[in-house]
């Protein structure tokens, strides 16, 4: 899909100030750093309203020893280990050949220690990268290997951090393996965040019997695809009665492979939708993804996506016929 096929202007989303061309976002790690995708024939970033960088760290990494990814019956397990070539070099060669006027840039932000996630998000400030976000869910070396995201203090700190550091748009993506995502979410939320993404994958493992060993390297790794949507549609929501209040977007995400995942998300309070596993089953599918949010527009009598987002009708409400644009 190029550019030019692309202009469906009732898909086009507002996300922290950013416009989007539709609610799809293509995740951190599934399109390394935004120029391996558009090598896909057929496809244009100009499709999606923004692309996240692959996790970026202060120094470069090397990432985990192999396997790094295992297919599970209903998604994939991966534990890459944040390999990357470090913030400078990313900021200094990779941005510069992204065409900008396509699409959004996220850069994805990661550190092992509150000062590495302040200086990263400090050197992608002074880039042309239009917002920054933030991995929470990597450990806290001072703090035992704690994963900065399972703590709401923790988190709040590193968003303060952040935000000291850029006046980018700072987007929190959140972690499920905590056990109060919606508190962890305000005190993201008063520290400066300006949005978040729900959800980060939940861990896992898995077993390669015959040998009696794990099959990830790292032991564990980091569960996606459709057997985690039902927990993310949850997270959204839950994220979202703390959000609507202060007109927060999410950036929902956790499973999405058809139209159907996406309008779900957008329903339960994300703005936009993130896509990620889907694109190795499907590496095309956000043209489906469009032309079916559109399709569900004309069907249901909606004037455009963002009227979508929220009207998830609960037990006891009356369901309304047409929604009017915001």
């Amino acid at each position: 899909m190029t550019s030019e096929q692309f202009s469906e202007a009732r898909l086009a989303t507002s996300f922290c100030g950013m416009s989007f061309n539709s609610p799809l976002v293509l995740l951190s790690g599934c399109v390394g750093f935004g120029e391996e995708y558009t090598r896909v024939e057929g496809f244009s970033n100009a499709a999606v309203g923004a692309v996240c960088l692959k996790g970026t760290t202060l120094l470069p990494r090397l990432g985990n020893p192999a396997h790094r990814v295992y297919e599970t019956p209903a998604g994939m397990l991966n534990a890459i280990g944040l390999q990357n070539p470090g913030a400078r070099y990313v900021v200094d060669e990779i941005l510069p050949r992204l065409d900008f006027t396509e699409t959004r840039f996220i850069a994805n932000v990661s550190g092992s220690t509150i000062e590495e996630y302040e200086e990263v998000t400090r050197i992608f400030d002074n880039s042309p990268i239009d917002a920054i976000e933030i991995n929470i869910s990597c450990p806290n070396v001072k703090e035992g290997g704690v994963a900065f995201g399972n703590s709401p203090d923790m988190s709040a700190r590193v968003v303060a951090a952040c935000r000291r550091a850029t006046r980018k748009p700072i987007i929190t993506k959140l972690s499920p393996n905590q056990t109060d995502i919606a508190e962890n979410a305000r005190r993201c939320l008063e520290a400066g965040s300006d949005g978040f993404a729900v959800i980060n994958t939940l861990m896992g493992m898995a077993i390669d019997a015959e040998r009696r060993r794990p099959v990830i390297g790292n032991n564990q790794g980091g569960l996606s695809g459709p057997a985690i949507k039902p927990i993310a549609l949850l997270k959204v929501w839950q994220v979202y009665q703390v959000c609507k209040p202060h007109g927060v977007p999410i950036i929902g995400q956790g499973g999405v492979v058809n139209a159907t995942d996406a309008i779900e998300f957008m329903l339960a309070g994300a703005s936009a939708v993130g896509v990620g596993t889907g694109l190795f089953y499907e590496p095309l599918v956000c043209q489906t993804l469009n032309q079916g949010i559109s399709a569900y527009l004309d069907r249901h009598g909606f004037k455009c996506a963002a009227d979508l987002v929220g009207a998830l009708v609960l037990n006891g409400e009356p369901a309304a016929v047409t929604q009017v644009s915001r």
